[in-house]
């Protein structure tokens, strides 16, 4: 089983809202998740990015490997 830490799609048409979860990398995008680790909103003006530092830090020292999205976001806010 490999994990990954990826973004999951919720809100409605045109007005999208991304938790950024750990999940097997074989499960479906809204599919199935171990843990949400943060949240990302687009559309914010301020302060868009609330991320569990502790919870990635964990998971990635587990072997946890986030998608090139989610690794933006957390060299963004110097996380790791």
């Amino acid at each position: 089983m490999s994990v990954k830490i990826r973004m999951a799609r919720h809100g409605t048409k045109k007005k999208p809202f991304y938790r950024i979860v750990v999940a097997d990398s074989e499960a479906p995008r809204n599919g199935a998740f171990l843990e949400i680790v943060g949240t990302f909103d687009p559309r914010a003006k301020t302060n868009q990015v609330v991320l569990k530092t502790d919870r990635i830090l964990h998971w990635i020292g587990k072997g946890a490997q986030p998608s090139q999205t989610v690794g933006q976001l957390i060299k963004k806010n110097k996380v790791a």
